[in-house]
């Protein structure tokens, strides 16, 4: 059995989705599902068994010797989440307690991490995983720092030689977009954000730079499709050697202006874009940049191309978006 944490949360319930295609091993989720339509994005899939967050450890030790691989997608992925004694509690310490379940039962242990990490991204974003390296990071929200220390408790942890699962791999996820995060409200993708924007006959609201650097819409991301990010899941499943902190993301940045006319185009449509002010509260702590070095990726074996952005946005919008059933 396979136990994927926020299971039906967006990247979460793309694994399942993914995972339950396959057919040959039975798959448990644990999230919060609350009162909106969350479910739905577990809803085509066949879920062996259901588990709320409160009752994950219990549920573990009563099935320790069917789970052989946890997934942990869960956890608090809002980037203003100003809690930060609520986002240790769920994004570092649950992690470590997984850590250490997994270290001991001898199971596959694969997490989220985030390119938030990085910072404002003046030391890079080479996914080093040496203490050194990650040391030199300076996330600039608490949601990052949370993810952040998460990392540096495992490069500790595997530098003074303590139990460590049998498999395991921290993900540095980027911005990634697709089908199921549309309960993630004002958190949702860019992407998702265009789409409705254009949908109802409005131009396209873009932050307006406040460095000089970049012009209007010139931001740059790396924006990630979701089948690039369900596929390195799959391929770390597979490949039952390959350990380590990777960058999830396509290597390419590209501006919101880029995805702006990606989606448009689309759609079928003209893009008109308005150009608003960042947010004050948000302004210092804007990441202006972001581009995956996926070299330790490529290294390690994973060899599949990343979906280009203007091909992504086609399939986002055309195979869900404009479909009367938008789930996977």
């Amino acid at each position: 059995m396979i136990l994927v944490t926020g299971g039906a949360g967006f990247i979460g319930s793309n694994i399942v989705a993914a995972l339950t295609a396959l057919g040959d091993r039975e798959v448990a989720v644990c999230d919060w599902l609350g009162q909106g339509d969350k479910w739905r994005n577990l809803a085509k899939h066949e879920v062996t068994q259901f588990v709320t967050p409160d009752q994950l450890m219990p549920f573990l030790k009563s099935e320790a010797y069917r789970i052989d691989s946890v997934i942990h997608m869960g956890a608090i992925s809002d980037t203003t989440e100003t809690d930060v004694d609520k986002l240790i509690k769920t994004n570092y310490q649950l992690s470590v307690d997984l850590w250490d379940w997994c270290a001991k039962n001898e199971a596959v242990f694969i997490y989220a991490s985030s390119a938030a990490t990085y910072g404002d991204g003046s030391n890079g974003f080479d996914d080093d995983s040496s203490m050194a390296a990650l040391a030199k990071l300076r996330p600039l929200n608490p949601y990052g720092w949370s993810k952040h220390l998460f990392d540096r408790r495992v490069a500790r942890m595997l530098a003074e030689h303590q139990p460590q699962p049998e498999q395991w791999a921290g993900l540095k996820f980027f911005n990634v977009f697709g089908p199921n995060e549309y309960h993630k409200n004002r958190q949702a993708s860019v992407a998702l954000q265009i789409h409705d924007q254009i949908l109802v006959g409005n131009p396209v609201r873009l932050f307006r730079s406040h460095n000089p650097e970049y012009r209007d819409g010139g931001q740059r991301r790396d924006f990630v499709w979701i089948e690039d990010c369900v596929a390195i899941v799959q391929w770390l499943l597979d490949e039952t050697e390959t350990c380590g902190i990777f960058n999830v993301g396509s290597g390419e940045s590209r501006t919101f202006l880029d995805m702006a006319g990606a989606v448009a185009n689309a759609m079928g449509e003209q893009l008109a874009v308005e150009f608003i002010d960042t947010p004050e509260e948000i302004r210092d702590q804007y990441q202006y940049f972001t581009e995956a070095k996926v070299d330790r990726l490529r290294d390690a074996g994973f060899t599949r191309a990343f979906t280009p952005l203007e091909e992504a946005a086609k399939r986002y919008v055309q195979q869900y978006l404009s479909q009367p059933d938008s789930y996977r």
